[in-house]
């Protein structure tokens, strides 16, 4: 598993999984599950739905 998200993306899923799992809470719906989602990505540097169009965002060696 290669990592595909860097940079100003991994910045930017950070913080809006964190604001969307705070919104999921404070309104008890699914929406923090999808900002859980969202957060891992930004955590592990790595999105799924990147690889089958080659998309990625950290910096060319």
């Amino acid at each position: 598993m290669n990592a595909n998200v860097g940079g100003i993306d991994k910045v930017l899923r950070v913080v809006f999984g964190l604001l969307i799992i705070s919104a999921g809470v404070y309104y008890q719906s699914w929406w923090g599950a999808v900002g859980a989602i969202i957060l891992l990505t930004g955590i592990i540097n790595f999105c799924p739905l990147y690889l089958p169009f080659g998309i990625s965002s950290c910096k060319k060696d």
